[in-house]
């Protein structure tokens, strides 16, 4: 990046919120200053993007989207996205502001650093991309320019997201963040436009390289030389650049940079435990090592061999060419020059080529059109259009009428490579369960079978029911059938069986009337069989079992009828005496009534009523005794 002492927007407050103090930086797609966020009194950094840039909706589109997703990473090794927005015309991201140098200043400033130094720098660099490749985002941009450390030795990545943002229109070997930019581009992004994880793993490993050799691991004149060294070239080893680099560490680095990204780490925190693995089995003298240089392979061999594709040739490769440029001309080396030539135009082609490839031709990007409404066929044809092919999702929807699209993923508006597969989300219409059959289930049965359709139990009463047995399910409210949202509640009304019925008395009663009774009461009758009584008159009910509590419908009332009084013979006692008579007629089933005439003295019954024939047990027998 360059520097610069002043800046039209030095003394402004942006937004209402941000007091620009200095400008600090430019870099490829905007400019860096220095402001107090007036509302939390605290500095951040402000990037404003470049007027250019900031009159291409489709660019500042994009640009607030990453920015949003930089905003929701939080992790100490990652630098944090505090607010975004635009102030007539001015399209900035607020930041953290870190005081301290970029790795790249630090390697412009001491060369090639130690073992321990550079894979000080590079450890928390990849903690950060763990951090956010376990949160599904990528970086897209790692190189040293985007790696702060602060003066406190604090490290954090810088940019998460924001790399897309480069567009071809900056792509000329003047633009130095933008040829800085390439030589860490993974060998798929520069041919089929597309970045994962692994493409992370990738510019991390080339800086690696750099930070252990001091120089960058792909150079060339150009954008396009230096793109096509990243797909068709080669890396040497660290130690091929610098003597006595232990060989785990150029293993470390030929991990990463694996043209093949099925070779590499999946991610950065595969990579991380690559390095701590490889960390912890050097000795201190190897970490702490000063690097020199290897004269057979140095930056300046690699100039005066006139070419760009050749940063880290193989040593005897590199002799070989510096040599034949020091020597007089011959026919067979001016046609190994021409030989050379030729194949530098072959790949300067190709590399044109891949970059028409991916800015013009079929792996250009296209953006994710807007199908939300259509149908399903109208939103596949709208896809085709765009060159991208369709993916069909189903979900239900409150709003979005059924067989309509709700939304895509990636959303609207999103770059993806023509050909690229876009998801789309058609509705099903408002999410809606019926609620099944649950008469005759239990509690039990009835829970079940509404969470199946994803419902629940709402509020239980119980209720008497002559049909439906206990503790089975009688009605639900709402009824059978009704559609409802997911997890709405349906009532249960629960049988406690037939309801008691109390018996009736019918005691005294004719046989006639207690039948009814007991009968209209939902009881059934029986007769026991029929008994004498003195009180109860013949045909009526003497007595009942039960004869009071409760039974239930269609349980059954014994009832006994009387036959009226039991008739028996009255025994003929005149001329007995008093005694002699009573002890007669209680033998005989009577009770005895006795009176008296002159007091009885003779003591001789002298009449009885009644007298003779017959008369009902137990009924009394009055006796004179005189």
């Amino acid at each position: 990046m360059t520097t610069a002492s002043t800046h039209p927007l030095v003394g402004d407050l942006v937004d209402g919120r941000y007091r620009v103090l200095r400008h600090l930086a430019d870099g490829g797609m905007a400019t860096v200053l220095l402001a107090t966020d007036t509302r939390l009194d605290r500095e951040v950094a402000l990037k404003v993007m470049r007027p250019d840039l900031a009159a291409d909706e489709t660019f500042v589109s994009r640009f607030r989207r990453e920015a949003r997703s930089a905003a929701r990473l939080s992790h100490p090794n990652v630098v944090p996205v505090f607010d975004q927005g635009e102030d007539d015309g001015q399209v900035f991201l607020a930041m953290e502001y870190i005081e301290g140098r970029t790795a790249r200043a630090v390697m412009d400033a001491e060369g090639a650093l130690t073992p321990r130094a550079a894979l000080d720098i590079l450890e928390p660099v990849l903690t950060g991309l763990a951090a956010a490749h376990e949160a599904g985002y990528i970086h897209r941009d790692v190189k040293p320019e985007n790696i702060l450390i602060a003066d406190r030795g604090q490290i954090k990545v810088a940019d998460f997201g924001l790399a897309r943002a480069v567009t071809s229109q900056t792509a000329t070997a003047d633009d130095g963040v933008l040829f800085g930019t390439v030589a860490y581009l993974s060998p798929e992004q520069v041919e089929r436009g597309i970045a994962d994880a692994r493409s992370d793993v990738y510019a991390a490993g080339l800086i690696l390289f750099e930070l252990l050799t001091g120089q960058r691991a792909v150079e060339g004149d150009s954008p396009i030389h230096v793109a096509f060294q990243h797909v068709h070239g080669s890396l040497a080893a660290p130690s091929d650049i610098v003597d006595g680099l232990p060989s785990q560490l150029d293993d470390l680095v030929a991990l990463a940079t694996h043209r093949d990204p099925d070779g590499r780490p999946r991610d950065a925190g595969d990579y991380l435990a690559q390095l701590q693995r490889v960390r912890a089995g050097l000795s201190t003298d190897q970490l702490d090592r000063r690097p020199v240089a290897n004269r057979r392979t140095t930056s300046a061999d690699t100039a005066s061999a006139g070419t760009a594709t050749v940063a880290h040739p193989r040593p005897r490769t590199t002799t070989a060419i510096a040599t034949s440029a020091a020597a007089p001309p011959s026919p067979r080396r001016r046609r190994g020059r021409g030989v050379l030539v030729a194949l530098l135009l072959a790949a300067i082609v190709a590399a044109g080529g891949g970059w028409w490839w991916t800015q013009e031709g079929p792996g250009s990007k296209v953006l994710v059109p807007d199908v939300a409404g259509q149908s399903q066929q109208d939103a596949e044809a709208t896809l085709a259009q765009n060159d991208l092919s369709l993916t069909e999702q189903l979900a239900f929807d409150e709003e979005v009428p059924k067989g309509q699209a709700i939304t895509s993923n990636p959303p609207t508006g999103t770059e993806l490579s023509k050909g690229s597969e876009v998801t789309i989300i058609i509705s099903k219409g408002p999410e809606r369960y019926e609620v099944p059959d649950l008469d005759g289930k239990t509690t039990a049965e009835a829970t079940s079978a509404l969470k199946a359709e994803h419902l629940v139990v709402g509020t239980t009463t119980e209720a008497y029911d002559d049909e439906v047995p206990k503790g089975e399910v009688i009605s639900t409210t709402p009824t059978t059938g009704t559609e409802l949202k997911r997890d709405a509640t349906v009532s249960l009304v629960i049988s406690k069986g037939p309801e008691p019925i109390t018996v009736p008395s019918v005691t005294g009663k004719t046989a006639d009337t207690a039948t009814s009774t007991i009968e209209d009461a939902g009881l059934k009758v029986t007769m026991a069989e029929d008994a004498y009584s003195t009180t109860v008159p013949k045909g009526s009910v003497i007595s009942q079992t039960p004869s009071t509590g409760t039974l239930l419908p269609g349980e059954t009332v014994t009832i006994t009828l009387s036959k009226g009084p039991e008739m028996i013979a009255v025994p003929d006692v005149d001329g007995l005496s008093r005694d002699a008579a009573t002890k007669k007629l209680q033998d005989a089933g009577f009770k005895v009534s006795v009176q008296t005439f002159l007091g009885g003295v003779l003591d001789e019954v002298r009449a009885s009523r009644p007298s003779g024939g017959t008369a009902a047990k137990g009924s009394t027998v009055t006796i004179l005794v005189v």
